[in-house]
């Protein structure tokens, strides 16, 4: 039933959200639809928990991770598109589980966007780097450690996954309603950059896969946290 609960948040109530939010106040509202968003994805990792309450020390390592996320894409502002966002994300998913993976890619787009701008883009980054990281929980969580190539290949997936998402919301400001022939144009416009992004999540997933995995499964058995 929890299982059933989150699926419905993450991947019916939040899209709702996200194009209900556009079509209804056509991106002047896309603050409160961030917020709504933001607290959405809040919800699954609390539902997690079922009767027990999260432990302080939980709370303070998830804003840790959210912290780190956000820093890094700003170390990395100077370089358009190379983030290392999605792939922290993903590692974080594979040691903490999906919930953790959806809200730590969530909240990173959100608050680091207070320092790149926030805009009606805002929430569909929210949903591309929340479910990269979903999924990345869904997939490898628990799962044998010789799993490298398997989570670079998802990191290249996740990047075409972005910046497709990215271009539905392009489309969308351009044209009053979805076009698909439109839609189509601007992938293949954003082609350049859609490959940036795959390489970045490739690069930074081969260099901090193993040795990031290790140090918060160190964190985690030692404290017993999640």
């Amino acid at each position: 039933m929890k299982r059933i609960i989150n699926y419905l948040i993450l991947f019916v109530l939040v899209p709702v959200v996200l194009f209900l939010g556009y079509f209804l106040y056509q991106d002047s509202q896309f603050e409160i639809i961030s917020i709504i968003i933001a607290l959405l994805a809040c919800v699954p990792f609390f539902i997690h928990f079922e009767k027990k309450r999260p432990d302080a020390r939980e709370l303070v390592l998830v804003a840790i991770f959210i912290a780190i996320s956000v820093v890094s894409r700003i170390l990395f502002a100077p370089i358009p598109g190379f983030k290392p966002v999605a792939a922290f994300t993903i590692i974080v998913a594979m040691v903490y589980g999906k919930e953790m993976g959806f809200m730590v890619g969530a909240l990173s787009a959100v608050l680091s966007n207070m320092y790149f701008g926030h805009g009606p883009w805002t929430p569909f980054q929210m949903f591309a780097w929340g479910i990269i990281g979903f999924f990345a929980g869904l997939f490898f969580s628990g799962k044998p450690t010789k799993r490298l190539w398997w989570v670079v290949l998802y990191g290249a997936l996740s990047g075409v996954v972005f910046s497709l998402i990215l271009d539905i919301w392009t489309t969308l400001s351009v044209d009053d309603g979805f076009v698909f022939a439109r839609y189509l144009g601007f992938v293949a416009a954003s082609f350049p950059m859609m490959i940036i992004y795959v390489i970045s999540n490739c690069l930074f997933l081969l260099i901090l896969e193993k040795p990031l995995t290790k140090v918060l499964e160190r964190i985690k058995n030692k404290f017993g946290l999640f």
